[in-house]
Formats: C-alpha cells, structure tokens, sequence
C-alpha cells in the first residue's frame, strides 16, 4: 500500500485554505509577471524581427505569433477553468470555485484575441474578414459558453449556488473544445490545420515554431499572473467577514 510523505502532503494540502493560498498568490504574481514580460518580448522579436518573410503571405502571416497562441490559450483556460469547476462542485471546495472563476475573463479574452487576429489574417488569406467556418464557428461558441459562464455566475447572489451553476455549464461546454481542435479534421474547412502537431515534424521554419511556442510560454505566464491576482480580489470579497481578511484590509488602508 502506498503512503505518502509525512511532511510533504499536510504542506501542500494546507494551500487548499483560501486564507493561506492568499499570501502564496502574492509571492507568485511578481514572479510569474516578470516572466510573461520577458517571454513577451523575446517571442516577439523572433517573430518579427528574426523569423523569415512566407514566401506566399508575405509578411501578413506573422499575425500567427499572435494568433496561434491565443488560440491555444483560450482552449487550455477552457479545460482548467473546467476542471478546477468541477473538483469544485465534487469536492465542495472553495479555492476550486474561486480559481475556476478567476480564470474565465482571462480565457474569454484570448478567445476574443484569436478571434480578432484571425479576422485581421482571414483577410489577405481568404479575402473577407469572416466566414462560417467549422474552426471560426466552434471558437465562436467557445467566446459565448466564457461570457455564459460569467454571466451566470453573476446573476446569483449566493456564491456557492453560482459555483454550482457556473460549474454544469463550464462541465457541459468541455464537448466544444475537442470539436475545435479536430474540427479542420473532421469537416472540409477553410482554415488551415495545426500549426505544430505531435504527430509529425513541423512543416514550418523551426524559428517560427520557437516564435509561438514562447509567445505561447508567455501568455501562460500572464494567465497564471493575473488569474492569481484576481483570485486574491475573489477571496477578500468571500472572506471580508473572517477575522485574518479583515486584518489585511486594514492594514492596507492603513499603509495607504
């Protein structure tokens, strides 16, 4: 029978406790943040300055060091965002909610920016800004079962009824992601299909694959950055009646 380390597990499963994981957020922001700057910038001067000219798209292509790593993002923030709902609703525990919370304006975000990146790239490619396409479509909904899941979760008053109901459609909407990623697959489509696979070598220039996969780096730094910072707001509004919350608060009143 397996057993687990004696001092190890009671460690980790104490950050559980919104009141201590308050504090761990704080010392994870900087680091996280900084590291989002620096893998911004270097995704970007590989992408624009050091990656070649496409010998079809010309120049317009490198939109991709935008948009393919939005892309990514506003699925894998779909996942986790699900998942932390659902440990959540089955394991009634509060810092789950309050995560899968804290994330879904991040991920609504890269939807919009794949979204937009993708109608500024459709136009030199396709020749119009927006066509029903199975991938554009899928990501489409993607942006409403985000914005659903806001929307939701505050037309409830009680929180934990919201957790619950944001956590069933987080859970129901998961079926999309799939569709969006195998879409170019399963149906004839216009766009293009992965960019990387982990299947087969890259049919691109490996410096353009370096280019997205930092930029990718980065923007799941700024996601974990801003998802902890706005997880810590979350947790002083449910918290504001527990002694330690309202410490911090007048602490911080007091040193401003």
């Amino acid at each position: 029978m397996p057993t687990r380390h004696p001092c190890l597990a009671p460690s980790l499963y104490r950050f559980a406790s919104p009141q201590a994981f308050f504090p761990l957020a704080g010392k994870l922001i900087p680091w996280f943040g900084i590291s989002a700057a620096l893998l911004a910038l270097a995704g970007m001067a590989i992408g624009f300055l050091f990656a070649p000219t496409d010998f079809q798209q010309g120049d317009a292509y490198r939109i991709i060091f935008l948009h393919v790593p939005a892309a990514w993002m506003s699925m894998f923030i779909y996942i986790v965002m699900a998942a932390w709902a659902g440990l959540g609703l089955v394991l009634n525990t509060r810092l789950s909610s309050m995560m899968a919370t804290a994330l879904a304006p991040t991920g609504a975000m890269f939807t919009f920016v794949a979204l937009w990146t993708g109608a500024l790239w459709g136009k030199p490619t396709w020749g119009a800004w927006w066509v029903w396409d199975a991938r554009l479509t899928s990501e489409l909904i993607l942006l409403f079962l985000y914005a659903g899941f806001i929307a939701l979760q505050s037309s409830i008053d009680d929180p934990r009824r919201a957790d619950r109901a944001g956590a069933v459609l987080a859970l129901v909407g998961v079926v999309n992601v799939p569709v969006i990623y195998f879409s170019v697959q399963w149906w004839n489509t216009l766009h293009q299909g992965s960019s990387i696979s982990m299947t087969k070598a890259p049919s691109m220039a490996l410096v353009m694959v370096a280019g997205m996969v930092v930029m990718a780096l980065a923007a799941w730094a700024y996601t974990v950055a801003v998802a902890l910072k706005r997880v810590r707001l979350i947790i002083l509004e449910r918290e504001r009646h527990a002694d330690w919350a309202r410490q911090y608060l007048q602490q911080q009143r007091g040193h401003a």
